[in-house]
C-alpha cells in the first residue's frame, strides 16, 4: 500500500522542530513567540531599575531577556528542566546571566519568593490557584501582568450583573484592583492554543479587607452554588444548614455560651437574612460592599463558615 505523505504532521511541528525543541501542551507550554506582545507586557508591568520580577513559566526566554534588561534581578519559576536548560543557554556569557535566579518546579508547590512585580505567561491550567496563591503572598508586591485564557480574564473583571460574574470575581476583586489590558490571538504562541487570551493587571489592595479569606470563600461559595436564586434559597439548603449549625455549635462551646432550648437554627438562619435585607437578593447583583455586609451580618449573631 502506497505510504500517507506526512506533510500535515511536519506542517504543524515544523517551527517546534526548527527549535530543536518539542513543547508539551498538556502542562501549558505554549510558547510567547510575538515580540510586540512580550515588549507590551513588560512596558504595563512599570518595572524601575531597582526591581526583583518574578516570572511564572519563562519557557526559552523571550519574555525573561526583556524583564532583565529593565530589571535588577529576575526570580523565574519553571516547570520543565528542558526549557529551563535552553534558559540558561541562551543567556550564558552575557552581563544578563548573574541577574537571573532560576526555580525549577511547580509554582503552586513552592513557597513564592520575595518580588516587587511578577510577570507571567500562565499555563492556563493553573490560572485560579495561582492568582489566590499570588493575591495572598506576603509582603505586598507593586503589581502583577499576567496572560490568561480570554474568558477566565472576562471572568476576573467582570462585574454585578453581568453574566460572567461569579465567585472568581468577587474573591478577585475583594483582594485585588483588576485592569484588563489587551487581547492576545492564538497565533501569537507557538504551538498556538486553542483559545484566545487575555493579558490582565493586578494590584493587591493595600491593606486588605479585615476579614478571614477562607471564611469569606466559604459563604461566597454559598452564593454563588444558585447564583440566580435568592440568598434565602441558597441557605436553605440542607448541607449548608447542617455546615452552619455545627459551626455555631463549636462557637458556642468557645464562648462557654449555652444554645436555648428548641433553638431553630434554620429559622435563625433565615431571620439574619431577612432583617440583614438580603433575603431577597441574588449572588449574581451583589457587590463587594453587599458580600461584606453579609459576613458581618452573620458573624455578629455567632454562625461562622468553613
Amino acid at each position: 500500500m502506497p505510504k500517507v505523505k506526512p506533510e500535515k504532521k511536519f506542517r504543524k511541528h515544523e517551527e517546534i522542530q526548527k527549535q530543536g525543541i518539542a513543547f508539551n501542551k498538556t502542562i501549558g507550554q505554549h510558547i510567547l513567540k510575538n515580540p510586540l506582545v512580550v515588549k507590551t507586557m513588560v512596558e504595563k508591568a512599570a518595572i524601575r531599575n531597582t526591581d526583583t520580577v518574578f516570572e511564572v513559566g519563562p519557557g526559552t526566554g523571550n519574555m525573561t531577556v526583556k524583564l532583565l534588561e529593565c530589571a535588577k534581578k529576575v526570580t523565574a519559576c519553571e516547570v520543565d528542566p528542558r526549557l529551563a536548560a535552553e534558559l540558561q543557554k541562551r543567556i550564558q556569557g552575557t552581563p544578563l546571566y548573574n541577574k537571573l535566579h532560576l526555580i525549577i518546579g511547580n509554582v503552586l508547590k513552592s513557597d513564592l519568593p520575595y518580588f516587587d512585580i511578577c510577570v507571567a505567561n500562565l499555563p492556563y491550567q493553573i490560572s485560579s490557584p495561582f492568582v489566590f496563591k499570588l493575591l495572598l503572598h506576603r509582603p505586598f508586591f507593586r503589581c502583577a501582568v499576567l496572560m490568561f485564557q480570554k474568558e477566565f480574564a472576562d471572568r476576573l473583571v467582570a462585574t454585578p450583573g453581568s453574566k460572567l460574574y461569579c465567585r472568581l470575581s468577587v474573591n478577585t476583586q475583594l483582594l485585588a484592583t483588576v485592569h484588563h489590558l489587551m487581547k492576545v490571538g492564538r497565533n501569537n504562541f507557538r504551538p498556538p492554543p486553542k483559545v484566545e487570551s487575555c493579558v490582565v493587571r493586578l494590584e493587591q489592595k493595600v491593606p486588605p479587607p479585615p476579614i478571614n479569606f477562607e471564611e469569606w470563600d466559604a459563604m461566597v461559595k454559598i452564593c454563588f452554588c444558585r447564583k440566580n436564586k435568592t440568598l434565602s434559597a441558597a441557605f436553605k439548603v440542607s448541607c449548608v444548614v447542617d455546615s452552619l449549625q455545627k459551626n455555631y455549635q463549636m462557637y458556642c462551646s468557645m464562648k462557654n455560651k449555652p444554645i436555648p432550648e428548641g433553638f431553630d437554627v434554620k429559622q435563625k438562619i433565615n431571620d439574619i437574612l431577612v432583617q440583614s435585607g438580603f433575603d431577597k437578593k441574588r449572588a449574581r447583583t451583589m457587590d463587594i460592599d453587599d458580600f461584606l455586609s453579609l459576613l458581618l451580618a452573620f458573624n455578629e449573631q455567632g454562625f461562622h463558615f468553613s
